[in-house]
């Protein structure tokens, strides 16, 4: 078994979520789940990967961790949690929330670009050579800019080079994931000048490329982002006119590791 759960008792997992589609009403805003970083996702998305692909004590690496989302609720579930974090302002607010949260856990968050830094030297650190379970929740390219840092996946100047930036920090971190375990990215697509861009479905490609097998897609809701706030009489006039549909879902990509 990859999880501490019961089948025996299944029944009584009514808050573990099966289906591949998520209905959200909103995000989980308890203690420092605040979404004070523009980019962040809702914190169900570690709860249920961490509940379903690991066990307590097990490791979670999160290469994009942002605001350190999947670290907290490493630490809440008995997890440990290494979050690398390329903006070191971002950095250092994520380590001053996490030392405010309980548990025993390791919450490590470490500065460093995921294309180049050095995974077995951070593990080492911890005894470890491996982890059971990796999150990514990498920029949606160019929809969000979060640094100047020509490393940042948000300053790409093009889809393609923004793909091979993806596959390169998937081709460092694979080494150091068990075989069996898996691998979960939250990616959402883009419509760029007046085209669709189905960013969701490259990124798969170059998953499938590295010898992942695709085990679920799920497809979850959005209801609101601080660009489309209280605009939404507008994109719909957007929407009518040009002839496209407004974004009101990302994908939840579960891979495991062949």
């Amino acid at each position: 078994m990859l999880n501490d759960l019961d089948l025996k008792n299944w029944k009584a997992y009514e808050n573990i979520i099966t289906d591949s589609l998520w209905l959200i009403d909103k995000r989980d805003s308890s203690k420092f789940n605040s979404g004070w970083y523009w980019g962040n996702f809702i914190p169900q998305i570690p709860q249920q990967m961490m509940l379903r692909y690991t066990r307590k004590g097990d490791w979670v690496l999160d290469p994009f961790l942002g605001s350190g989302t999947t670290l907290i609720e490493s630490k809440r579930l008995g997890r440990n949690g290494i979050g690398i974090e390329l903006n070191s302002e971002v950095a250092v607010k994520v380590k001053e929330l996490i030392v405010k949260e309980p548990g025993d856990s390791v919450a490590d968050v470490i500065i460093g670009d995921s294309q180049t830094i050095d995974l077995s030297k951070v593990l080492s650190k911890h005894n470890i050579n491996s982890v059971q379970l990796v999150i990514l929740h990498p920029p949606y390219y160019n929809i969000i800019k979060f640094s100047d840092d020509p490393a940042d996946l948000s300053n790409a100047p093009d889809i393609e080079t923004f793909l091979d930036m993806f596959g390169r920090v998937v081709d460092n971190l694979t080494l150091y994931l068990d075989y069996g375990r898996y691998l979960v990215l939250v990616i959402g697509d883009l419509y760029q000048k007046g085209e669709w861009i189905p960013l969701g479905f490259y990124c798969v490609q170059r998953l499938l490329e590295r010898d992942y097998l695709l085990k679920s897609i799920v497809v979850k809701n959005f209801a609101d982002t601080r660009g489309k706030r209280n605009q939404e009489n507008l994109w719909r006039y957007r929407a009518l006119a040009g002839g496209f549909y407004v974004f009101k879902h990302e994908y939840i990509i579960i891979c495991q590791k062949k």
